[in-house]
């Protein structure tokens, strides 16, 4: 226990005894507080009903949360480094500026939670359901996502170079100036997405939908775009140099709109692309 989670408990416990010695009714964050001793000394709480609970702030690396209910818990700023999360209830839960480097997130529900300005690099969200999550200014490098439904997803300005979203499901994802340099989104689902001003430098896209998505002032430079559904899609100053968008379907000559390649950017002869600076 870090010095500073001690001082938290040492507060929490006067509180508490000084509510009881004069009757008075405990708030409803009290027991949170007062299981944060418990948790700590076992490193987790794995199947634990957590829900409401207010864990702010706590400190572990290893723990264990495997399918416990955190339902719209208080999660700020907490550090659980390398822990486990695997098929947990973190439905509206609070975690922003949290640091959950190297935690596992496997086929977790996280519909609806709160992970703005969290570290989470190296971290596997794999099958979790991310629906209508806030992951804005979120650091996830080298995560994993495959086959997580993160439909209306928020992942405005995130870090997420070198993350896997292999066939993961994104429709009318906000990936708006996120950086995905090297990124996996091989067979992945983006249809009415916001991919604007993303730098996709290097990434993986073979084979996704990304019909009807806007990827204006995007750079994609180096990037596969093999066989891509771009149906509908609005491609406006778009860097191309150096993509391979061979079988790519649905692109419309009208909806590329001063967009540039170079002399190793493979693309259907109707696109007519200016020369990237």
């Amino acid at each position: 226990m870090t010095c500073s989670t001690r001082k938290r408990f040492q507060f929490s416990l006067a509180c508490l005894s000084l509510a009881f010695a004069q009757g008075l009714s405990l708030p409803a964050f009290a027991d949170g507080y007062a299981l944060l001793p418990r948790i700590v000394e076992s490193n987790g709480c794995p199947s634990c009903d957590l829900r409401l609970q207010q864990l702010r702030g706590l400190e572990l690396t290893g723990a264990d949360f495997s399918e416990a209910i955190l339902r719209e818990a208080d999660m700020k700023e907490i550090i659980l480094l390398k822990s486990n999360f695997g098929e947990a209830d973190l439905r509206r839960a609070e975690l922003e500026r949290s640091q959950l480097d190297g935690s596992n997130f496997v086929n977790a529900s996280m519909r609806g939670a709160d992970l703005e300005k969290t570290h989470a690099t190296d971290s596997d969200f794999s099958g979790a359901d991310l629906r209508n999550t806030d992951f804005n200014e979120t650091v996830l490098t080298n995560s994993k996502f495959a086959k997580a439904d993160m439909r209306d997803a928020s992942f405005i300005r995130s870090d997420l170079n070198g993350a896997d979203f292999t066939r993961a499901k994104m429709d009318a994802i906000d990936l708006e100036r996120a950086k995905a340099d090297g990124a996996i989104f091989e067979n992945a689902r983006l249809r009415n997405s916001d991919l604007d001003r993303i730098s996709a430098v290097g990434a993986n896209f073979e084979g996704a939908d990304l019909s009807q998505v806007l990827l204006s002032s995007a750079n994609l430079t180096g990037a596969n775009l093999r066989n891509v559904d771009f149906s509908g899609a609005l491609l406006r100053h778009v860097h191309l140099g150096g993509a391979d968008l061979s079988g790519a379907k649905g692109l419309d000559p009208k909806r590329v709109i001063g967009s540039c390649g170079d002399d190793k950017t493979i693309i259907d002869d109707r696109i007519k692309l200016a020369t990237c600076e």
